[in-house]
């Protein structure tokens, strides 16, 4: 053990986008104990006390087992990296071990190699990187997987859950996070501190399972929490060695040692953050900012042109146009099913996409098909909850009570209506329709008695803002701003994160946080108040956790077949944990909010994000929803963990994967944003 305190580096943080004052210099040092330390303002993250290195050589009920450790030896400068060494000895052989750090984008950097000196195999074995912050509690961030515990998703049973317990565990695998980090924010006192755990992510070598990558997590310790990498064990809910396989829940997913061969040298390279935190809830919004900076969006030439997918979806959605005389417009599948808006169906989109496309494509029946469609939607049938979102011709009936799709339909007559009185379209009665249901909506919303279950109800948000422009009524501006205040007051402290905002899951999901995000860019721009634009940087850094900021490597399988690239998806919710398209429709909010803080790197996120997602399209143009980039699959149960990463599923083609490419695009193309150059 060394005998001295050593510091090895001052970080020098970068500038984020985010609210707060910068934090202050990270010092990070090896004290006198041992233990690597970093340190600012009053947050500290530390090694163990009982090592910097960790290794397990047994396995016991369902997790490792007979933990060995080792504090370092010697210390070297070498340029800008500082090298610590130690050694592990075992009766069959010895562990070298070396750390190896310095600043890289403002967080501290190190590689840490392993190497087995040993005559034999070592099995089983599991390799750990451990720190520890001093505090205790649920709020964990771990992207697409945990937001402060999932206070709502725990209902359902369905979701991980974490609520900082002592001896409490939560591990997934790499390839399950779309940002690969897990973020951590105390209070202690009057103030709340940050600490992160960043990785790079990757299989690792002498799996015991095919396919076995490094687990990211953390630990609740008696009065700390301890963020971690494990070489491969998965734990939630309270049970160990189980992942999130399928929707209603966890599958099995057990021994995943390591057989580390004689000579064998495995490395793994991670980054710490720790920072004072401006107000409770914000501290994951500077992991969000370090994600993008350490994997930053690139456009490569091998993603699809934006043209090309226009194109295509166009193509495709003429396969859904119904026409049967006075019933016209999109259908939600290929049949003469239900044509429905919002949601699922988003039958009223290409009233407003179509027009503005037409200016750009050859859509000679863009107007005609945009007035037809959304004169029909206005027969609508409104009930005590406001109008039905469903039409079934076969049966010539209207029906469904979904809240959040009539917030979605009520905009997309709004933005047609926008556009409808720049041209020659009539929308005398896309307007009394929308007149009829803000009026609804928002004497509902103004009710005392309003209490939203979840946050789908900010969807109404920005119609309500759009309409009080279009019809100079002050009532629906006075909803939305009341809708905004309400969400923000339990959602920007994360003690109830964004939730609720599909239709076959009740919790916290990236379409809860994107229709807080769409409802508070409205209400900057029809306001110009700065609490809403720190709001909307709120809810659009829990949007960019779902974002997959890294390609995955894929094994043999139908994504590994066609090149797939993961980076610009976006994964769903804890509960359903594939990636889809949806993210696409989310990307011009995304790049608004890069005009509005004057941000180049979540422009060109949005522009990734719209072609990325133009991947796996067949020459009709069409796409299934659900690539399974991680070992998850949207059924009740599944016989083989291991055969799910890398599948595709194709056969489930409703037509918002045609509609929000081409609402994306016409939003696009009205902020004049380079998507088609």
């Amino acid at each position: 053990m060394i005998h001295c305190s050593y510091t090895i580096l001052l970080m020098a943080l970068g500038t984020t986008v985010h609210a707060g004052p910068p934090p202050e210099l990270n010092s990070v040092a090896i004290e006198t104990t041992g233990q690597v330390t970093v340190r600012n303002a009053h947050a500290v993250l530390h090694s163990p006390e009982e090592g910097l290195w960790s290794i397990a050589t047994g396995w016991e009920n369902d997790w490792p087992a007979e933990w060995h450790h080792a504090h370092p030896e010697t210390v070297e400068q070498v340029g800008d990296w500082t090298i610590v060494r130690g050694r592990i000895a075992l009766d069959s052989g010895e562990w070298r071990l070396t750390d190896a750090y310095r600043q890289e984008e403002g967080l501290l950097r190190c590689t840490r190699r392993f190497e087995w000196h040993g005559a034999a195999p070592l099995e089983p074995c599991t390799l750990s990187i451990r720190f520890q912050a001093g505090g205790a509690g649920a709020g964990v961030v771990m992207p697409g997987l945990l937001y402060h515990g999932n206070p709502s998703g725990a209902k359902s049973g369905r979701t991980p859950v974490y609520t900082g317990a002592p001896g409490e565990e939560a591990f997934f695998e790499e390839h399950r996070f779309p940002m690969p980090f897990a973020s951590f924010e105390w209070r202690e006192g009057d103030n709340f501190s940050g600490a992160a755990l960043h990785s790079l992510p990757c299989p690792v070598p002498g799996g015991n399972r095919s396919d076995q990558w490094w687990s990211l997590g953390v630990t609740a310790k008696d009065g700390y929490t301890e963020l971690a990498l494990l070489s491969g064990p998965c734990a939630s809910n309270g049970r160990r060695s189980v992942i999130k396989a399928v929707q209603p829940g966890f599958e099995a997913y057990t021994d995943t040692w390591l057989v580390v061969p004689p000579g064998a040298i495995i490395e793994k390279t991670f980054y710490l953050d720790v920072w004072p935190v401006a107000r409770e809830g914000a501290g994951f919004q500077r992991s969000v900012s370090k994600a993008l900076d350490l994997y930053p969006p690139v456009l490569t030439p091998d993603l699809p042109a934006a043209r090309d997918i226009i194109n295509g979806k166009l193509r495709y959605a003429e396969t859904r146009w119904l026409d049967m005389g006075s019933v016209a417009g999109y259908r939600k599948y290929h049949d003469r099913s239900a044509i429905v808006m919002g949601w699922c169906g988003q039958a009223a989109a290409p009233g407003y996409a179509l027009p503005v496309l037409a200016d750009h494509f050859d859509i000679p029946y863009a107007q005609d098909r945009a007035q037809r469609s959304l004169d029909f939607l206005t027969n609508a049938v409104f009930y005590e909850g406001g109008f039905h979102t469903w039409y079934h011709p076969e049966r010539q009936r209207w029906e469904r009570h979904e809240p959040l799709s009539q917030g979605q339909a009520m905009l997309h007559f709004a933005d047609a209506i926008r556009l409808g009185r720049e041209t020659d379209m009539d929308t005398t009665r896309w307007e009394a329709f929308l007149r009829r249901a803000c009026d609804f909506h928002s004497a509902r919303i103004l009710d005392a008695d309003w209490a939203p279950a979840s946050t789908d109800q900010a969807f109404f948000i920005a119609p309500l803002c759009e309409a009080a422009r279009l019809f100079d009524v002050a009532a629906y501006r006075k909803a939305a701003v009341k809708a905004g205040e309400t969400y923000a007051a339990r959602s920007v402290t994360m003690r109830e994160p964004y939730w609720g905002g599909t239709l076959d899951a009740s919790c916290e999901d990236k379409e809860g946080a994107y229709a807080a995000l769409q409802g508070f860019v409205a209400l900057y721009d029809a306001t110009g108040e700065d609490r809403y634009l720190e709001w909307a940087r709120h809810a659009l850094d829990v949007v960019l956790t779902y974002l997959v900021v890294w390609d995955i490597d894929m094994p043999p399988g139908r994504l590994r077949n066609h090149g797939f690239r993961t980076r610009g998806w976006t994964a769903v919710s804890p509960q359903n944990q594939h990636i889809d398209v949806f993210g696409v429709l989310i990307a011009p909010w995304v790049y608004r909010m890069g005009e509005l803080t004057e941000n180049a790197t979540l422009k060109d996120t949005a522009l990734l994000m719209f072609r990325s997602c133009g991947q796996l399209m067949d020459p009709w143009g069409s796409q299934g929803e659900q690539p399974q980039q991680t070992s998850y699959a949207q059924r009740g149960e599944a016989h083989d963990v291991e055969a799910l990463r890398g599948d595709y599923v194709e056969d489930w083609t409703v037509f918002w994967i045609t509609a929000h490419f081409l609402n994306a695009a016409a939003r696009f193309i009205e902020m004049n944003a380079p998507l088609l150059e």
